[in-house]
């Protein structure tokens, strides 16, 4: 289902966990449950994932992750602001030292002048209180866009265990 380089980073980020004795959670929508399902392909890797929460629509991101409608209402689902809250919600939500969330626009619809296709919004939280939100904006289709966001949400993870 995956190939050898998506494997590898969800590797990586398994094994890194594991050194700093750390659970982890994923808040997903526009990847549908892939970074879970990354990491989950991985035989053992249920001693580092705790939980995967897909949040597909504005009222699931509120309603399972905590995310305040008045802050959907003023970024917008595909924000900063918003990819932050889904990360600090489910490390709120789940007993985990860290969270990744992917919120985008992976077409072919939904773009606007400012927010255009391809743009993917990374959130990464800690239980320490550290929470940063990343922009990206990939190239090509729905699939080649969510393709990219999970490789980049496992590099994100990848990263913060080093950190």
């Amino acid at each position: 289902m995956f190939e050898g380089e998506i494997l590898t980073l969800a590797q990586s980020v398994l094994d890194a966990c594991r050194a700093r004795k750390w659970r982890l959670a994923t808040a997903e929508s526009c990847t549908g449950g892939l970074v879970a399902a990354a990491l989950t392909a991985i035989a053992g890797s249920s001693d580092v994932v705790e939980r995967g929460f897909v949040t597909y629509s504005n009222e699931a991101k509120s309603e399972l992750l905590g995310v305040s409608p008045e802050i959907i209402a003023a970024h917008g689902a595909v924000s900063a602001e918003t990819a932050a809250a889904m990360a600090q919600g489910a490390i709120a939500r789940a007993p985990v030292d860290l969270a990744i969330s992917v919120t985008g626009i992976v077409g072919p619809g939904g773009a606007t002048p400012t927010k255009p296709v391809g743009l993917v919004m990374f959130g990464v939280a800690r239980r320490d209180g550290k929470c940063r939100a990343e922009r990206r904006v990939f190239p090509g289709d729905r699939s080649a866009v969510r393709r990219f966001a999970l490789e980049a949400a496992l590099r994100l993870l990848d990263a913060e265990t080093r950190c």
